[in-house]
């Protein structure tokens, strides 16, 4: 008996959030090896559908970083990146949209499986758009985007009723040029455009840590303030920066708060945003 109370008590707990953010819009980005793991896929792709259920808008932004590069490897094609960032040839551009259609397709199928009302932006790159990104010095990037706009009359279109956008970072330019962007800065784009309530980064570990061996060294909460000074103290580790830097620009955007959370604890979405808790890091203004 008591545990069913316990399970009550949850339910209880939650629904001042449910209540305050339903209808409102939820960016959430998930890539990188978490999402190779069909466990954790599931774990995560459940919360989305559950957000969904209760009245929340969620919007989901993947990568696909770790699929890109094995499919590289199988064609004997070394990846390349300069300062963190994947130089992209033509025939690199085509081994990435293909990656992220099959990504895309995988993960809009799967959150059906779970009754969830899900569908594709963009393959086509018709969300985001973006101009051809110049790198310090003589490196050539090539087919690297830096995001210009953000089509938010077609995201809009999808959110309406209960549906699910699940949005590749694929972008096009003026001239319907394909381009490879990042997805962190292509979710925290979308986030300030469609003023979202939230913006979260699903991730490998626990949040923002001073120390990465340290658990203990785990910050709950940071202000815009105290994230700048992190990173220009070295403090945050070399991973976290650009994701650190994504919640900071959406928070700048004037998102209210951004989360960096741990996908690999089960629910992790939902234990952030239902309990009084959290789990994960929240940045605010």
């Amino acid at each position: 008996m008591d545990e069913i109370i316990k399970k009550a008590d949850v339910l209880i707990e939650a629904l001042p959030y449910i209540h305050e953010f339903r209808k409102k819009i939820f960016v959430i980005k998930y890539g990188g090896s978490i999402l190779g793991d069909e466990k954790i896929r599931k774990s995560v792709l459940e919360d989305i559908v559950f957000l969904s259920f209760v009245g929340i808008k969620p919007i989901l932004v993947h990568g696909g970083g770790p699929s890109i590069t094995e499919a590289m490897k199988q064609l004997g094609k070394p990846a390349q990146f300069h300062d963190g960032i994947r130089v992209t040839d033509a025939e690199t551009l085509k081994v990435v949209a293909d990656e992220l259609v099959k990504l895309n397709h995988l993960i809009v199928k799967e959150i059906k499986e779970l009754k969830g009302d899900a569908g594709s932006l963009n393959a086509s790159g018709e969300v985001v758009r973006a101009k051809k990104k110049e790198a310090k010095g003589k490196v050539d990037l090539g087919f690297v985007g830096e995001i210009s706009s953000i089509n938010k009359p077609l995201i809009v279109e999808r959110l309406r009723g209960v549906h699910i956008p699940v949005v590749c970072p694929m972008a096009k330019d003026a001239r319907r040029q394909l381009y490879n962007v990042n997805a962190d800065e292509a979710a925290s784009a979308i986030a300030v455009e469609l003023e979202a309530e939230k913006f979260v980064l699903l991730t490998n570990v626990k949040g923002v840590m001073r120390n990465i061996e340290d658990h203990e060294s785990f910050l709950s909460s940071l202000n815009i303030k105290e994230a700048k000074s992190l990173i220009k103290q070295h403090v945050i580790q070399e991973g976290m920066i650009p994701k650190l830097k994504a919640c900071i620009n959406t928070v700048d955007g004037g998102v209210k708060k951004t989360h960096i959370i741990d996908a690999k604890t089960p629910h992790a979405l939902l234990l952030e945003i239902f309990t009084n808790e959290g789990i994960g890091t929240e940045i605010t203004p």
